[in-house]
């Protein structure tokens, strides 16, 4: 487990994180959402030890990410937004580096690399940006850690690429493992990401279980218009709006209109969520 308490970052002293707290649990794959700025890749290089933790502290099993200690960084891979396209194949690649993750499966390299269609013979500079990102995504599930964080994975892939995305996290990554996913694209995410964690500067508006949201709040896809609804949006034929779940109804969670409920009602979603944070 990661349990982050009271953590502070900031760049010249502009603040970025102040005061953040969570705990991030096993079997998990977290969706990291925030508006621009908030600092969610801040948090992810925090959590990989790249940063150092300014204020409060990140607690990762008993170590402390910004040490870097061997053990530790076996156990945990950061994949940036931004990958470089290497003078050299991808199966050479794999080859060489995987050798500095202790559970590193070039198999599984290569099975993942088959459902993206990648060809791991096939020069890394020579591809395009989404073939790239795959390669990437490839060699970070073949490293079989515990922890893995992922800086908005999904850009730069086509639609397919996407759907092969959600179906290599389903099958590859361990069951103990705690995945933090920064993204943007929540529709490409939709299914895969559960908790839901929305970030602010200063704040954890939301961290909760797919669960727990449709346990408190009611997401309703009708056309009558409720004056109580905390957000309303009009989508073809009808419109979806997030109501405070007062009947105990089940309803499917949309990721985006939790989304702007939470932002257009922060205090409220704090006070509701409070005992998840």
């Amino acid at each position: 487990m990661i349990r982050i308490k009271d953590l502070g970052f900031a760049y010249s002293g502009n603040p970025i994180l102040k005061d953040i707290s969570m705990d991030l649990k096993e079997g998990c794959i977290y969706g990291l959402l925030g508006e621009n700025g908030v600092g969610k890749t801040s948090l992810l290089t925090l959590l990989c030890g790249l940063k150092k933790a300014q204020t409060g502290t990140i607690d990762t099993d008993g170590y402390n990410p910004y040490d870097r200690q061997p053990s530790f960084l076996s156990e945990q891979y950061y994949l940036s937004d931004e990958v470089t396209a290497m003078n050299m194949t991808a199966a050479g690649y794999a080859e060489t580096y995987g050798r500095f993750w202790m559970n590193f499966d070039m198999k599984k390299f290569l099975e993942v690399m088959e459902i993206f269609g990648n060809d791991p013979n096939q020069m890394m500079d020579k591809v395009s940006l989404g073939q790239l990102k795959k390669t990437y995504i490839a060699f970070a599930l073949a490293c079989n850690t515990k922890y893995l964080f992922m800086d908005e994975p999904t850009n730069g892939l086509d639609i397919p690429s996407k759907s092969q995305f959600r179906k290599a996290m389903t099958k590859y990554t361990r069951e103990d493992s705690v995945i933090v996913i920064s993204t943007h694209q929540v529709r490409d995410l939709e299914n895969l990401i559960d908790p839901i964690i929305i970030l602010e500067r200063r704040n954890v508006l939301l961290n909760a279980s797919i669960a727990e949201i449709s346990d408190k709040l009611y997401f309703d896809y009708g056309s009558e218009k409720h004056p109580d609804a905390l957000y309303s949006e009009m989508i073809p034929g009808s419109n979806i709006q997030v109501l405070l779940n007062q009947s105990g109804e089940e309803s499917k969670v949309n990721i985006e209109a939790l989304f702007n409920a939470v932002h257009q009602n922060k205090e409220l979603i704090k006070g509701i969520f409070n005992s998840k944070m």
